[in-house]
């Protein structure tokens, strides 16, 4: 389903405003009609999604952007950390209207500051930034990617798309035929240059999201044709084992 930002905007919550900021920081790419008009459709309102779970947990949105595009995020890992952020900030707020309800029903001043303690949030935050930034993967694609321009960084992610589009067309092939095997390594090699050293474990996590159903997918059938991703996915696991 295509939206306009203006449906986009109602859908979500999020201003009209915002969504084309983050267009134009490439955060959230919208398509064109051929007038000019902003369209989304499902994946980028997922990737929307994504990106409003790192606002949670108050990443700046430099650093949102670069996680979202690399290709080793973890989109499961980011719901895991979400759903438990959101849980101590239930707990927050269930233990300040217990403290507002005891000094309604006292009818005076109750000495119990604890309930205003955010400790146990800002040493989760910390926490999941911390997960974020310092795996050996995330430090190599900063380094890498640090004195590229932002020209140079969509360049190098729609090079990558191109690569893993280009399964689409070797459908008619076994995926374990040799040609197929070749691209899985051809994506192999690039990801390593350019973004962090991709060893075996990690093509196959790779795979594994390419075929899993979710913006990936969607995003690489749409470059590549409908089955390009899960018969990527097929290619990449025979050539991991």
């Amino acid at each position: 389903i295509m939206m306009t930002v203006k449906e986009a905007s109602r859908l979500t919550g999020i201003s009209i405003r915002t969504l084309q900021y983050y267009d134009k920081l490439g955060l959230l790419p919208a398509m064109r009609t051929e007038s000019g008009y902003r369209l989304y459709d499902d994946a980028a309102l997922e990737r929307l999604q994504q990106i409003l779970l790192f606002r949670e947990l108050e990443f700046p949105l430099k650093d949102i952007q670069k996680i979202v595009e690399n290709p080793a995020f973890d989109r499961q890992k980011a719901l895991e950390q979400q759903i438990t952020l959101l849980t101590l900030k239930k707990q927050h707020l269930e233990d300040l209207i217990g403290l507002a309800q005891k000094i309604r029903s006292t009818g005076g001043m109750v000495m119990d500051f604890t309930a205003f303690d955010t400790q146990k949030i800002k040493k989760y935050t910390e926490q999941a930034k911390k997960e974020w930034g310092e795996t050996p993967e995330y430090k190599e694609f900063e380094e890498k990617t640090a004195h590229k321009t932002e020209k140079e960084v969509k360049d190098m992610s729609s090079q990558l798309m191109d690569i893993v589009a280009a399964f689409g067309g070797m459908q008619s092939k076994d995926p374990a035929d040799s040609e197929v095997q070749a691209q899985v390594k051809k994506l192999q090699e690039f990801i390593t240059e350019h973004y962090y050293n991709c060893s075996k474990v990690i093509l196959n996590q790779l795979g594994q999201m390419y075929g899993a159903g979710g913006a990936f997918t969607e995003n690489i059938n749409a470059a590549g044709g409908v089955g390009a991703a899960e018969f990527a996915q097929k290619a990449i696991e025979i050539y991991c084992k």
